[in-house]
């Protein structure tokens, strides 16, 4: 981005921001002045802990994508922005996993590293979420997560070994400038995992299963007043379907809905029995009862609708309106119980806000890609 770009969008962050927090005009002048001349003299300028820390929180108030957005002013902010080797990232990617997990009692938050300067990127994560499960390919499909292939590969290339079991936590890769990618183990007393048990049947055979508890995005830009760090996990809690009616239950991730209605002895030989749509019940329902059952917070989908409708109404009282991507917001089971199957959004993407950003593992031998 070049100066006058920056400028005008530190500008336009600063002043709604200021208003926002109740600053006088004096000292929005001033905040502009200042960021102005940085720019000028530098290519850059430096958020304040205030400015990244709402900015980080206005940013998800921002996010279209996300129906959880009620809770957006309790996200916690932890300032990375000083740190330059990869044992410090680690050690602060580390402290983000244990708090958190806080035991259960998710807590939403953010650790924010270094932004961007002048096109520079300074730290790299690459992992999409910290915690993961890997994807081994073999001769018989697929063991663990299909989502992962690319990135175990890249891993174990690295030197990583997993034990090639459905569900091996992926390690942290950690790139400093240019330098080779760096991979840690996280401690296994980090990780925290709910084993999924449906309370009356047993719909899993003899397969063992189990998810994390909390989903730690790593790899998507977070943008504030022009500035972008590239370097930002962050995390609420799950809402049920997430993992129910996507990650265990699509055919492209761990498939399990065929292996659900044969234990509840469903017909499957035509689509009219319903039995997919039962069995993702049962599935759902094995969910949420897992996790309430290892008190690690989780929400269903229908309070999460609730939720985001009382959002609406926050907002709204606020005078500002409310943006989203409607295929997104309405979740995958039963979207027509909720009041969102039946309201349009307007999918403006505004800033702050975080964006994806996708780039290709640099895999060695390029034919594994």
């Amino acid at each position: 981005m070049d100066k006058t770009k920056l400028t005008q969008e530190a500008d336009k962050f600063i002043v709604s921001l200021y208003k926002e927090l109740g600053k006088t005009k004096a000292q929005t002048d001033a905040r502009r002045e200042k960021v102005k001349h940085d720019i000028e003299m530098h290519g850059y300028y430096e958020h304040t802990f205030e400015e990244i820390s709402y900015g980080a929180k206005i940013a998800w108030r921002n996010s279209n994508h996300c129906i959880g957005r009620l809770f957006w002013d309790k996200l916690e902010v932890i300032d990375a922005r000083h740190i330059e080797t990869s044992d410090e990232v680690f050690k602060y990617l580390f402290q983000h996993i244990r708090i958190a997990t806080n035991n259960g009692k998710i807590k939403p938050l953010i650790t924010i590293f270094k932004p961007k300067i002048r096109g520079i990127r300074k730290i790299k994560i690459w992992n999409h979420q910290l915690l993961r499960y890997a994807g081994y390919e073999t001769d018989h499909g697929v063991v663990g997560d299909p989502d992962s292939v690319n990135f175990t590969k890249f891993c174990m290339e690295l030197g990583w070994k997993g034990e090639g079991t459905s569900f091996d936590i992926l390690p942290l890769v950690v790139q400093i400038d240019d330098d080779t990618p760096e991979y840690r183990e996280i401690p296994k007393n980090l990780i925290y995992e709910v084993r999924i048990q449906h309370d009356e049947y047993d719909i899993f055979g003899n397969k063992e299963v189990k998810w994390y508890a909390v989903p730690i995005i790593s790899d998507m830009r977070l943008e504030i007043g022009g500035l972008d760090y590239i370097a930002a996990p962050f995390n609420g809690w799950y809402m049920g379907t997430e993992i129910g009616a996507r990650n265990l239950a699509d055919e492209s991730r761990y498939n399990l809905l065929p292996t659900i209605a044969k234990q509840l002895d469903l017909n499957t030989s035509h689509n009219r029995s319903l039995w997919k749509d039962q069995a993702l019940v049962a599935l759902n329902q094995a969910v949420l009862d897992s996790y309430k059952k290892h008190g690690v917070t989780l929400v269903d989908h229908h309070t999460a609708s609730q939720q985001f409708q009382l959002f609406e109404t926050k907002e709204t009282k606020a005078g500002r309106e409310v943006t989203g991507k409607w295929s997104w917001l309405i979740p995958p089971v039963s979207p027509a119980t909720t009041h969102m199957f039946f309201k349009p959004y307007d999918n403006t993407i505004l800033t702050p806000n975080y964006f994806y950003q996708k780039e290709d593992y640099p895999l060695k031998d390029s034919s594994r890609k």
